[in-house]
């Protein structure tokens, strides 16, 4: 069955690069919208349109102070994308392991004869 498209999970949140960077942003603070909107001169509703998103999948949790909302991440949430990445180390690590070798042969290769 095909996904709506106003659906989203983690993967898809974070597909988009804005949506990114706002995660980047809030990393270890918590700021307004118009704080946000400060450090990445993006116009609110831009703003408001991603965090929306993020908060919808749980990346980020809003907190009212007053009149304002308060926005951080919940780098929690991001262990699904670390384990998915994870599965792809071994494969990257073979890869680190065929270039090791085969620039240790480039170098004997190279070698001036003693």
């Amino acid at each position: 069955m095909p996904r709506a498209l106003n659906t989203y999970d983690i993967f898809t949140a974070i597909a988009e690069p804005k949506r990114r960077e706002l995660v980047e942003t809030l990393i270890g603070k918590e700021l307004t919208v118009s704080e946000v909107v400060d450090i990445t001169q993006w116009k609110q509703p831009m703003v408001s349109k991603h965090l929306g998103v993020l908060k919808e999948v749980g990346l980020v949790s809003e907190r009212k102070e007053g009149r304002q909302r308060l926005y951080q991440v919940n780098a929690d949430q991001l262990k699904p994308i670390q384990l998915w990445v994870t599965q792809f180390e071994k494969h990257w690590n073979k890869q680190f392991d065929q270039l090791d070798s085969y620039l240790t042969k480039i170098q004997k290769k190279e070698a001036p004869d003693e």
